[in-house]
């Protein structure tokens, strides 16, 4: 089975760091290998791709077959168009000077691009950053306003708790005169005093009693 160029898996978990290797297609994926030609950090904005293209031409040449990653990595960096141009050269469809002239034009032209990309993403970050920041700002004036407001009633209810508290003159309901009922009055009868009767002088009137004849009162003897 022929040469594989694949990554090889190193670094921490959540932290991956490949080398990019030259292996036996049957060896597992992160076994022994052949040669190490570059390696590849995908951590990094853009990824940090580094990579022997003498090496890596000499193994395409080989009839080394890249995994879709690997083939992605030697696309973006130029070894698969250097190969393509070598491959022109050596049919004579090119010279070798018009061949490296294309290939550094390429090369000009990319690196024109990934600086460009990194502007860009320079340019977000910041865009991001004010954005957020001006967001906290934002927050905090709102949230400042909000306690300025609290603070400012709760013055107020200290202010309207110290002020003398103004009298309000009551005024009095006219008191309602309860009729006045006036009890019948009652006359009492008025005892007659019995008419006192001249009193006769009965005496002088009456006759006078007959002298009573002991003798005739006592009993006789039988």
């Amino acid at each position: 089975m022929p040469a594989r160029i694949r990554l090889q898996r190193h670094g921490k978990k959540g932290q991956p760091y490949y080398h990019i290797v030259i292996a036996d297609g049957r060896a597992p994926r992160d076994g022994k290998f052949i040669e190490s030609i570059g390696t590849y950090n995908p951590l990094t904005i853009p990824a940090e791709i580094t990579i022997d293209f003498d090496k890596a031409i000499s193994w395409l040449h080989k009839g080394a077959t890249p995994s879709d990653t690997a083939k992605a990595i030697l696309a973006y960096k130029g070894v698969l168009l250097k190969n393509h141009l070598m491959k022109g050269v050596a049919k004579g469809a090119l010279t070798e000077e018009m061949a490296e002239a294309k290939f550094q034009t390429w090369m000009q032209e990319k690196e024109a691009k990934v600086l460009n990309k990194k502007n860009k993403q320079m340019l977000s970050k910041k865009e991001e950053l004010k954005n957020r920041l001006e967001a906290e700002a934002k927050v905090n004036i709102a949230k400042s306003e909000a306690v300025a407001k609290k603070r400012a009633k709760l013055l107020e209810k200290e202010h309207e708790a110290d002020a003398p508290v103004a009298e309000t003159p009551v005024e009095e309901a006219p008191a309602a005169e309860a009729p006045v009922v006036e009890a019948p009055v009652v006359e009492a009868p008025v005892a007659e005093a019995p008419a006192v009767e001249e009193v006769k002088d009965e005496t002088a009137e009456l006759p006078e009693a007959p002298a009573e004849n002991t003798a005739d009162t006592e009993p006789k003897a039988e």
